[in-house]
């Protein structure tokens, strides 16, 4: 390993995230990965790039991720990829020093959480950056990114689930809402984007399903059958962990669950592979706008 070159903590978690990052930091130096739920293939990543050093640890020990850390030298750090929000209270066994922590919380929400570990390591040497900081290119641009533009009920929709995605990402509940003829359909939680926009289109068939039913009986109904799904950065976003992101299996679970216009929150959110994102859009007819 170079042991000249700058060395970069890597606290990767699940998903494609850490390796993008990973890939976008080598041109920086020496990386180190210290691993929660990130995928086996760190690991042959390790044994091809001698540049790249893996050690297993879990959430709960923090002790052992700061003294990993100092071992190798690393000062700075970066956070790349989820950690399901459940596992704050089920699966994390907490070490001493995670545990004064938990208990010295007001609060364990998502930002309550990851904060007070940025003062821990700040504490210890260890600074930890922003995780857009090797993947702006990445952060969604503003404007229309599709070739279809959301039509005048999809901007109603967008304009209504933009103040309500607010005003749930300010309580750090969630950074997603699913709007169908401005009215909230799904309101994300612990389970995530995806599971939110699939909740949503399963409440679509089954208001589909009443349909029948009611024009059975030669009744009427007004709601829109299109969601509108609408994500938003938190209201002081703190760009070094739980960024906004979306990729390419978001607009397949959209067009699984009839969703038809996506909006995104312009230089906060990351888009995984933005080429293919909009590809696929096009293809499924759904309208991407940034604003």
């Amino acid at each position: 390993m170079n042991q000249t070159a700058e060395k970069l903590g890597l606290i990767a978690g699940n998903g494609h995230f850490p390796f993008l990052l990973l890939d976008a930091a080598r041109a920086h130096g020496f990386t180190v990965v210290i691993k929660e739920e990130t995928d086996a293939a760190m690991n042959q990543r390790a044994v091809a790039d001698p540049n790249v050093c893996v050690h297993w640890v879990s959430l709960g020990e923090l002790s052992k991720l700061i003294e990993t850390f100092q071992a190798e030298g690393v000062t700075r750090a970066v956070m790349a990829g989820q950690v399901k929000h459940k596992q704050i209270f089920s699966s994390i066994r907490p070490d001493w020093r995670l545990a004064k922590l938990l208990l010295s919380l007001r609060t364990r929400s998502t930002d309550m959480l990851l904060g007070a570990v940025a003062k821990v390591l700040g504490d210890e040497g260890i600074e930890l950056i922003s995780s857009t900081q090797f993947l702006e290119p990445l952060l969604a641009k503003a404007g229309v990114l599709t070739k279809r533009a959301p039509d005048d009920e999809e901007q109603k929709d967008i304009a209504y689930g933009r103040t309500v995605a607010r005003a749930i990402a300010g309580y750090d509940l969630g950074q997603t809402v699913v709007i169908a003829a401005q009215a909230c359909v799904a309101v994300e939680a612990m389970e995530g984007t995806d599971a939110t926009i699939e909740r949503a289109g399963a409440l679509l068939r089954t208001l589909d399903a009443e349909d029948v039913v009611r024009q059975d009986r030669r009744e009427s109904t007004t709601l829109r059958r299109s969601l509108t799904v609408v994500k938003v950065a938190k209201p002081n976003q703190d760009m070094r962990f739980d960024v906004p992101i979306v990729g390419v299996p978001t607009v397949h679970t959209m067009k699984r669950a009839g969703a038809t216009c996506l909006s995104l929150e312009a230089g906060k959110t990351l888009m995984f592979d933005p080429e293919g994102i909009v590809t696929e859009a096009d293809k499924a007819g759904i309208a991407i706008v940034a604003g």
